[in-house]
C-alpha cells in the first residue's frame, strides 16, 4: 500500500472525527440556548441529558455520526428544542399506540406538527428544518427503498403530511412519482389529513386524527407483510427505517448505573482486597480440552466466513488510523523547500529551472500495542460466540496492519465469593473487608503470539463456564501494567463489558458501588499517570460513566462492516473528550 494511499485514509477517518466532534459540540451549544436545558449533550449522534439519553425516533431526524454535515446536525437540534418546548410527553406517552407501526407513524406525525409550529420571526430554524427534511428524502430516494411497496408507502405518507403541515411544495420529480400512491391513501386519509393541519396547534385534537392515519398506514403494512411477520425493519441500500422504534438497536443502550461507594470514601479511596491467596493468572486455552477447542474453532471459521467483514480493507483502515508520521530522508528536486546546494550549477546553466529543492520525506509507521480486555461475568456469556468472532478479526487485521495485539479476559474462580468468602466468614465477618472473592485473569493470546499461531487459543473465550463474576478495576490495572511492559510508543487498552462491576460478595459486605468506584479510581490514575489510552467498548450499555472515550455496540445481530467502521471512530478519536 503507498505512503499517499495510507495518508489519504488517515485523512478521511480524521477528518469524518474531527467533523462529527464539531457538529456535536456546536448543536448541543444550540440545543441548550434554545431550551434552557444546561445538561443537554450529544453523544455518537445521540442526545442526552443528566437523566440519561432523550430518544429521537422520527426516521428524518436519525443521525449518522461522521457522515451527517453540520446542516444535518442543525436540523435536528432545531426539530428537537420544538419538541421540548412545544409537545406535552405525558399526553403523548398516554396516547402512544402498542402497536408497532401504529406507534412509529403517531411518533413521526407529533414530530411533524411541532415541527410545523416554528415561529414566524424565525425564518433561520425554517430553513434548517426544511434542509434536514429534504436531506434526508434525498436519501431515501437515492437508496432506491422507494421501489418497494412498504418503501413507496411510508415515503408518501411522510411527503404529503410535511407538505401539509408546512406549507412547502414537494418538487414535481416527487410528486410524479407520489401520484398513484396519493391517489390510494386520499380516499382512507384524506378527512385526517385534513383534520391535522387544521389542529396542528392543539396536540389533544390533532391526536385523534394522527391516531386514525396512523391506524390505517398499519393495517396497510400488516397486509402486505402478512407472511412476513416478524418484519421491523425496512432496509435499502444502506438506508435504515425502523418500523418499531422500541426495537431499534440506537434506543436500545442505557446507561450504566454508577453511584457513590460510603465503604471506597470512608477509606479515603483506599482499595482493599481481603485475600489473594486464591487469586490466578492462567492460560485460558489449558482450560479447554484439545477436541474442543479444535470444534469451537470450526465453529468461528463458519461464522467468519458468513459475516462477510472485508479483512483487506479493515486492515488499510486500521493502519492508516494506528500510524504515525516519521521523517525517512529527503525528497530531492522540489520547487520550494530547502535549497539543495548539489543543484545549485543548474541555476547558472538552466536559469528556469525550479527544481533546486529538498524536503522532508515522510512515511508512515505503525508503532501500536492495542489489548482487549473482555468482561467474562455471567451476563457476557450469551455472546461469547460474538465475542470471539470480534476478537478474531480484530486481532487478525491488527496483526496485518503490523500492530501488537493482546487478548486478556477476567472473571472469578467461584460465584458468592468462594473460599476468599469462607475465610472472611472464618475470621468473623470484619466490616469492610473489600474484594471478597477469587479474582481471576484470563490469557486468550499473548502479545508475542501472532493471530496465525494464537487462532486455535483465542476461541478458549467460547467456553460457557468461564463466564461468572467480575472484578473490572484489578483486571484493567493488570492489563494496563501488561500494556507498559511493551516497547510501543502507543498504547491502547479496549475494554469490552455489559455492565457495572459485579461481584455479590464483595457487594454485600461492602456495599454496591465499592467496585463501581474502584474501576473509576482507577482509570482516572492511569489516564493521568500512565501513558495508556483506555476505551470501552459497551455490549448493549453505554459505558461513559466508567470511560469517557466509549462506543455502544449490539451484538445480537452479529457483526457487519458498519460496526467495524465504528470501533475505527472510536480508535481514530485521540483524546478523552471524543465521546464526552
Amino acid at each position: 500500500m503507498t505512503t499517499h494511499a495510507t495518508t489519504d485514509i488517515a485523512d478521511s477517518i480524521q477528518q469524518r472525527v474531527r467533523m462529527q466532534q464539531k457538529a456535536e459540540s456546536l448543536s448541543a451549544v444550540a440545543l441548550r440556548a434554545l431550551t434552557g436545558r444546561r445538561q443537554l449533550h450529544f453523544e455518537g449522534g445521540r442526545l442526552y441529558d443528566h437523566q440519561g439519553r432523550i430518544p429521537i425516533h422520527a426516521p428524518h431526524l436519525q443521525l449518522q455520526p461522521g457522515v451527517d454535515t453540520l446542516q444535518s446536525y442543525r436540523g435536528v437540534v432545531d426539530a428537537v428544542a420544538l419538541r421540548l418546548q412545544l409537545s406535552d410527553p405525558q399526553l403523548h406517552a398516554n396516547l402512544l399506540p402498542q402497536e408497532p407501526v401504529e406507534r412509529m407513524v403517531f411518533e413521526w406525525l407529533e414530530q411533524l406538527r411541532v415541527e410545523s409550529l416554528v415561529p414566524a420571526d424565525l425564518p433561520g430554524v425554517r430553513h434548517n428544518l426544511i434542509s434536514r427534511y429534504q436531506t434526508w428524502s434525498a436519501a431515501f430516494l437515492d437508496s432506491g427503498a422507494t421501489e418497494t411497496s412498504l418503501g413507496i408507502l411510508l415515503f408518501a405518507l411522510s411527503q404529503i403530511t410535511w407538505s401539509r403541515l408546512m406549507a412547502h411544495e414537494l418538487p414535481e420529480h416527487i410528486q410524479d412519482l407520489l401520484e398513484p400512491t396519493r391517489a390510494g391513501l386520499a380516499p382512507a386519509i384524506g378527512a385526517a389529513l385534513a383534520g391535522i393541519r387544521r389542529h396542528r396547534d392543539d396536540q389533544r385534537r390533532y391526536a385523534d386524527y394522527a391516531l386514525q392515519i396512523a391506524h390505517d398506514i398499519a393495517q396497510r403494512v400488516q397486509s402486505e407483510y402478512e407472511d412476513t411477520p416478524g418484519t421491523k425493519t425496512l432496509q435499502r441500500g444502506g438506508f435504515t427505517l425502523s418500523l418499531d422504534f422500541e426495537q431499534d438497536d440506537g434506543d436500545a443502550y442505557a446507561t450504566a448505573h454508577s453511584g457513590d461507594s460510603v465503604v471506597f470514601a470512608e477509606a479515603q479511596g483506599r482499595y482493599r482486597i481481603f485475600t489473594q491467596r486464591y487469586d490466578k493468572e492462567l492460560d485460558a486455552a489449558g482450560l479447554v480440552r484439545a477436541p474442543v477447542l479444535r470444534e469451537y474453532r470450526q465453529t468461528l471459521d463458519r461464522r467468519v466466513a458468513q459475516q462477510g467483514v472485508n479483512v483487506a480493507r479493515l486492515t488499510r483502515a486500521l493502519r492508516a488510523v494506528l500510524a504515525r508520521s516519521q521523517r525517512d530522508g529527503w525528497l530531492f528536486g522540489q520547487e520550494e523547500g530547502v535549497i539543495d546546494g548539489r543543484r545549485l550549477a543548474q541555476l547558472i546553466s538552466s536559469p528556469a529551472e525550479r527544481r533546486l529543492f529538498r524536503q522532508d520525506q515522510h512515511v508512515p509507521v505503525v508503532d501500536c500495542a492495542v489489548s482487549f480486555l473482555v468482561d467474562c461475568s455471567g451476563s457476557m456469556k450469551q455472546y461469547s460466540i460474538s465475542l470471539a468472532l470480534m476478537m478474531d478479526i480484530m486481532v487478525r487485521a491488527l496483526g496485518q496492519a503490523g500492530v501488537a495485539t493482546e487478548v486478556l479476559g477476567f472473571t472469578t474462580l467461584a460465584w458468592n465469593g468462594g473460599r476468599a468468602h469462607k475465610d472472611w466468614f472464618a475470621a468473623g465477618k470484619p466490616e469492610a473487608p473489600g474484594r471478597l472473592n477469587e479474582a481471576c485473569h484470563l490469557v486468550f493470546k499473548d502479545a508475542d503470539i501472532s493471530w496465525r499461531r494464537g487462532r486455535a487459543q483465542l476461541v478458549a473465550m467460547m467456553k460457557p463456564d468461564l463466564y461468572k463474576e467480575g472484578v473490572d478495576g484489578e483486571a484493567v490495572q493488570w492489563a494496563c501494567g501488561r500494556l507498559m511492559a511493551r516497547d510501543s510508543r502507543r498504547r491502547i487498552l479496549l475494554v469490552v463489558s455489559d455492565g457495572s462491576p459485579m461481584d455479590s460478595a464483595t457487594n454485600l459486605a461492602n456495599d454496591k458501588f465499592y467496585l463501581d468506584n474502584h474501576l473509576k479510581s482507577v482509570i482516572r490514575q492511569i489516564t493521568l499517570n500512565q501513558p495508556v489510552e483506555i476505551l470501552g467498548l459497551g455490549v448493549g450499555l453505554d459505558l461513559s460513566p466508567y470511560y469517557p472515550r466509549s462506543l455502544p455496540i449490539d451484538l445480537t445481530h452479529g457483526l457487519d462492516n458498519a460496526v467495524f467502521d465504528e470501533l475505527l471512530m472510536l480508535l481514530a478519536g485521540r483524546g478523552p473528550a471524543f465521546r464526552k
